[in-house]
């Protein structure tokens, strides 16, 4: 997380904090509180900074808002699609690539997705780059049921049943532990696809988690 920060907003810059900091604050501010709470006067004070400080990296509290929905883009839904691209010789290990994203919050951020899909119901702004990633996740997921040759009717509705399970995750704020998700996750694969994943398939994906069955 850290590092996306830095790639996206800047460079540390001494004693003022850094852009990287100023972004990081807000995110924080945004999963605690909501986009209400991200405000310049109690980011200063949470990070022990002057609210000029601020003015060194962004130019106003919009900018910092589009930062932080550029990293929120870059984050979910570019490691989504680069995991949908991921490389696979059947079905069921492309969908064991995609649900890497639903375990792993460094490719997918799902309280992040949580706290900007409510930031979208007071923001017409927000609500639109949520509908183009909804979109664009959709689509990559469709390809990559029609790469395994499904054709597209039956491509799209598996990309929804996927996409719209994991959504509903998200959404209910869903607290498995990890031997329970896992349990589950075979019988996702063969639901999701129509193929149950191979052991050896299985064993690379808990192998890549820590997780020992």
């Amino acid at each position: 997380m850290e590092k996306q920060i830095e790639n996206i907003a800047g460079q540390n810059s001494g004693w003022r904090g850094s852009s990287d900091v100023w972004l990081r604050a807000a995110y924080d501010a945004l999963l605690e509180t909501g986009v209400d709470g991200v405000k310049i006067q109690p980011l200063a004070k949470r990070l022990g900074l002057s609210r000029t400080s601020f003015y060194w990296f962004f130019k106003d509290r919009k900018e910092l808002l589009d930062a932080l929905i550029t990293l929120w883009r870059h984050k979910n839904t570019g490691n989504l699609i680069k995991q949908t691209n991921a490389y696979a010789e059947t079905i069921s290990e492309a969908m064991l690539n995609v649900i890497d994203c639903w375990l792993m919050p460094d490719l997918f951020d799902a309280k992040f997705e949580f706290a900007v899909r409510s930031w979208s119901a007071q923001s017409p702004a927000v609500l639109a780059e949520i509908e183009l990633a909804d979109q664009q996740r959709l689509d990559a997921l469709t390809s990559l049921f029609e790469r395994f040759g499904l054709d597209a009717t039956m491509a799209d509705v598996r990309a929804r049943t996927v996409y719209l399970v994991q959504i509903g995750y998200i959404s209910m704020q869903s607290n498995e532990d990890l031997a329970t998700r896992m349990a589950r996750i075979p019988g996702y694969v063969e639901t999701f696809c129509g193929q149950a994943p191979k052991q050896n398939e299985l064993s690379r994906f808990y192998a890549r988690h820590n997780f020992v069955p």
